[in-house]
C-alpha cells in the first residue's frame, strides 16, 4: 500500500500499532518491515471484518493427478483477496485521519475493497474513476458506500485529480507493498496452513502486484520451510520474472489495459514484495492466455466458481503442465479474485470451449435438396453432438449448380469425441473442411 499524502508520518504511526517483538528475527534478513508476528497481529485484527474462506478438496484432483485444495478467496464480499490488506491498513490509520477520510483513483479490486471497508468503518471515502470505467463498477462502488467521482478519460487523469483533492485533508492511497498491507495479505498463508494438513505446495497468482505471494510466503515459510511456494504469472506480461532477474522492480514491460488481465499485467510496484519473493518463493512460472481461459472453464464446470484471470491463473499452471513435480502431492491453490464483467465472461467461456476442442466448425458442399440436409443431421444426431448453428450458402457457391455450402458449429464432449465426429463426416463427405481454432 502506498500512502502518498504525509506518507512517512502516517506509515510510521501505522507500523507502531503492530506488536513489535524481538523474539523472532527469521524474516529480518528478507524484509525488516514484515515478520511472522506482524502477520499474526493482522490475522487477529481483521478476523471479524473479512471471511475465513473455505479451502476445500477439489474434484479436479483426479484429472491432474494430485490432491488439489482450492482456497476460495473470491468469496470475500467484494470478490477479492485485497480486502485483507485494505482492512488492516484502514484500521491502522490514526483516528484523526479516519475522521478526515481517504481517496483512491482506479476501478481495480483494490479500490473496491477500500470503498467497502472504509464505508463499513465509517471512514469517508472517495473513489475517482475515469469516464471509460464500466457502469457496473461505478454502481458497485456506490453501493458499497463510496462517493464516486467520474473524471478524465484515462486512469492517469483520475489519479491527478485524486492527488489534487487529497490536499483538502483526505489521504490518497495507492496499492503498494508497505508492511501493513503485506501483513494483511499474508493472512491467507496462515489460513491455508491451518486448513490443509501435510501441505506440500501452495500456488499463488503473481504478476506485478505480488503482495499476496510475498506476504503469504513469509507466513508459510515460517511455519514450515519445506512447503513449496509457487507464483504464476502471464507469459505475455512476465513482470515478476523480469524484475527478479534485474534485481529491482522494472517498468519497461508493455502492460495491457484490458480488463481481462487486471493485476496480472500490472507493473512491479515495490522492492519489499520483490525482496521477499526472491528470498522465500521457490518458483515462478508463466502461462499462456489459452491456459488461463481453460482454467476458468474448469473452475466454472467442476467448482461452479466464476473467476477472472487473476483468480484462474494458479490452476492454469497445472492446465499447462508447468509443474510436473507436484504429481501425487498435496497442493493448495489460491483462487483470489472473481470480478469478471458479464460481457467478458461470455467471450471467455466461448473461447475456452473452442480451445478445449469442445466447440468446432466445419463446412461441406451437398446437393440442394431436403434429403441431403436430413442425412447430415442424422449423422450429427448419431454422433450425439449438439448443433449450435447451421448456415446455408447458395448464392456464392463456386462448385456445381444446385448445390449448397453448409457451415455447421457443433458442441462435443471432449477432444476424443471431436475426432470421432470428424472421422464420421469425412467418411461420408471427403471434401469436408474444418475451421482450425
Amino acid at each position: 500500500m502506498k500512502i502518498v499524502n504525509r506518507n512517512e508520518e502516517l506509515l510510521r504511526d501505522a507500523l507502531s500499532r503492530i506488536p513489535q517483538s524481538s523474539s523472532r528475527t527469521s524474516l529480518s534478513s528478507c524484509n525488516k518491515l514484515i515478520r511472522f508476528e506482524d502477520i499474526s497481529a493482522a490475522a487477529f485484527k481483521i478476523q471479524c471484518g473479512v471471511q475465513k474462506t473455505p479451502c476445500v478438496y477439489s474434484r479436479l484432483s483426479k484429472q491432474y493427478g494430485m490432491d488439489i485444495y482450492l482456497k476460495k478467496e473470491f468469496l470475500q464480499y467484494t470478490g477479492s483477496v485485497k480486502e485483507r490488506g485494505v482492512l488492516y491498513l484502514l484500521t491502522s490509520l490514526p483516528q484523526d485521519q479516519q475522521r478526515k477520510g481517504v481517496i483512491v483513483a482506479s476501478d481495480s479490486n483494490f479500490s473496491m475493497a477500500v470503498a467497502y471497508h472504509a464505508s463499513a468503518l465509517r471512514i469517508p471515502v472517495f473513489v475517482i474513476m475515469s469516464t471509460s470505467t464500466s457502469p457496473a463498477r461505478v454502481k458497485l462502488c456506490r453501493e458499497y458506500g463510496a462517493m464516486v467521482i467520474s473524471y478524465g478519460t484515462t486512469a492517469k487523469d483520475s489519479q491527478t485529480h485524486a492527488r489534487r483533492l487529497s490536499q483538502n485533508g483526505y489521504l490518497y492511497l495507492e496499492e503498494e507493498d508497505s508492511a501493513v498491507y503485506l501483513s494483511g495479505l499474508g493472512t491467507v498463508g496462515l489460513e491455508v496452513y491451518e486448513q490443509v494438513p501435510k501441505l506440500d505446495a501452495v500456488i499463488f497468482p503473481a504478476g506485478g502486484h505480488c503482495g499476496l505471494l510475498a506476504g503469504s510466503a513469509a507466513a508459510l515459510k515460517h511455519l514450515n520451510p519445506h512447503i513449496s511456494v509457487i507464483g504464476v504469472e502471464s507469459e505475455s506480461f512476465p513482470v515478476l520474472q523480469q524484475s527478479l532477474k534485474a534485481g529491482h522492480p522494472t517498468e519497461e514491460q508493455a502492460c495491457s489495459n484490458h480488463h481481462f488481465y487486471g493485476d496480472v499485467s500490472g507493473l512491479c510496484f515495490g522492492s519489499n514484495s520483490l525482496q521477499l519473493t526472491g528470498k522465500l518463493v521457490d518458483k515462478v512460472v508463466a502461462v499462456r492466455e489459452e491456459n488461463i481461459l481453460i482454467s476458468m472453464l474448469r473452475l466454472l464446470e467442476y467448482e461452479r466458481a466464476t473467476v477472472d484471470a487473476e483468480g484462474a491463473i494458479g490452476l492454469a499452471a497445472l492446465v499447462a503442465g508447468k509443474l510436473p513435480e507436484l504429481k501425487g502431492k498435496r497442493v493448495a491453490i489460491v483462487i483470489c479474485s472473481g470480478n469478471l464483467e458479464l460481457h467478458l465472461l461470455q467471450q471467455c467461456i466461448a473461447r475456452a470451449l473452442t480451445l478445449d476442442n469442445r466447440v468446432c466448425r466445419f463446412s461441406l458442399v451437398i446437393s440442394d435438396s431436403p434429403g441431403d440436409i436430413s442425412k447430415l443431421l442424422e449423422i450429427l444426431s448419431r454422433e450425439e453432438v449438439r448443433v449450435l448453428d447451421l448456415k446455408q450458402e447458395r448464392t456464392f457457391v463456386t462448385s456445381e449448380l444446385f448445390t449448397v455450402e453448409v457451415t455447421c458449429t457443433v458442441e462435443t464432449r471432449d477432444k476424443i469425441h471431436t475426432a470421432q465426429l470428424r472421422n464420421a463426416l469425412l467418411e461420408r463427405y471427403p471434401t469436408a473442411a474444418w475451421t482450425e481454432r
